[in-house]
């Protein structure tokens, strides 16, 4: 069984940074990719970012691409999501996700799920 725990959102303002950790459990950690997903009230879950199993290969979506940092240690089984140059349309719950299923990164179809932290991003 895997476990993910997520930490790091808080409020912040504009031009700000946020570091949000995702703490793993589970011996087969190092033999997933891994993501991060936002979502805000009443809208569907969207891709942020991901990363390959041994952190060779990262993803963004355009609206976070330059400013947002993905990363990984699989010797501490965490995840971390480096966030930059922060603007309010950025506030969401930020999710982390383990073990994409269907073959891509981009569609919320994964098979573990942290329960979410909470960023607000004031103007």
């Amino acid at each position: 069984q895997v476990q993910l725990v997520e930490s790091g959102g808080g409020l912040v303002q504009a031009g700000g940074s946020l570091r949000l950790s995702c703490a793993v459990s589970g011996r087969t950690f190092r033999s997933y990719p891994m993501a991060w997903f936002r979502q805000t009230p009443g809208k569907e879950r969207d891709f942020v970012a991901a990363i390959t199993w041994n952190g060779g290969n990262t993803f963004y979506a355009d609206s976070v691409k330059g400013r947002f940092t993905i990363s990984r240690d699989n010797a501490k089984n965490i995840m971390v999501l480096q966030m930059d140059s922060l603007k309010p349309e950025d506030t969401a719950v930020y999710y982390c996700a383990a073990d994409p299923r269907g073959g891509t990164y981009y569609n919320p179809n994964w098979s573990y799920w942290g329960q979410g932290t909470q960023v607000t991003v004031s103007s």
